[in-house]
């Protein structure tokens, strides 16, 4: 593919390729297969044609962007498990057991957590009072979107009734310092679960329950994208949920 680019900034520099070679010390037909076959130089060479026409490398070979995006997203994704069930299932409180600034976890009821783990309110309790900020975003039963999603994997009615048993196992950490919890009535696209800055994103896919879908495990990097996309958006739920009331059963909400 003829690198169009290279060209016009070849001409907008007032140069030659024979001129830009010598600038560079190669040989003119090098610098042509650059234009004509498309071809990207070495690193050496490539930086100091870049310079001399005063471009970033990646105006002037855009592929070199894509690479880098690749490569980005390729260390960003640690694994990619092919359902829930597939996570080795002390690896969530391993996780949680890890964390020394952040956990949080955005679900409709999260069962599988809350009921894979006796201890589990004790964990969370010690790890608040070692100073983590944990954040728990739980499905309103009362809601909408949640008696759709109920709808939609032929649980009905079930959906809502995980939700308040996966609250009664959360109880007993109800108005700790340090542990909030708020209800949702969002329409859940993917389960996040964050500790520290690593993330594990339960994907949904329309009529299938969420342990059936795939779990992309995620860390942050400097450039990379998925981490802060999805820690945005269960900021985005959060400051839309509604604390729970501590003094109710625990399905009565208040306003923030």
């Amino acid at each position: 593919m003829v690198n169009e680019r290279l060209r016009q900034a070849i001409l907008d520099a007032d140069l030659s390729m024979d001129a830009l070679a010598g600038e560079i010390g190669i040989d003119p037909k090098t610098v042509e297969r650059w234009i004509t076959r498309g071809r990207v130089p070495h690193p050496g060479n490539r930086a100091r044609a870049a310079r001399v026409l005063g471009l970033d490398e990646s105006v002037l070979w855009p592929q070199l962007e894509d690479a880098r995006a690749r490569a980005v997203v390729s260390s960003e994704v640690l694994r990619v498990y092919p359902d829930r069930g597939a996570v080795p299932p002390g690896y969530w409180y391993d996780c949680i057991s890890a964390a020394r600034e952040h956990v949080d976890v955005l679900v409709y009821a999260g069962l599988f957590l809350t009921d894979g783990r006796a201890d589990l309110p004790a964990l969370l309790q010690q790890k608040a009072e070692e100073g983590v900020a944990i954040r728990f975003l739980l499905g309103d039963p009362e809601s909408e979107a949640l008696a759709r999603r109920g709808a939609e994997e032929q649980v009905g009615e079930a959906m809502a009734a995980r939700v308040r048993l996966s609250m009664s196992y959360l109880q007993p950490v109800f108005g700790v310092p340090g542990i909030a919890v708020r209800l949702h009535g969002t329409t859940l696209y993917n389960s996040i679960f964050r500790f520290d800055d690593e993330l594990l994103v339960n994907t949904h896919a329309y009529g299938a329950v969420a342990s059936q879908s795939p779990v992309v495990h995620v860390r942050r990097i400097a450039g990379g994208r998925l981490f802060p996309h999805y820690v945005t958006s269960f900021e985005r739920v959060w400051d839309g949920a509604e604390p729970l009331d501590v003094k109710e059963s625990g399905l009565r909400m208040v306003a923030a």
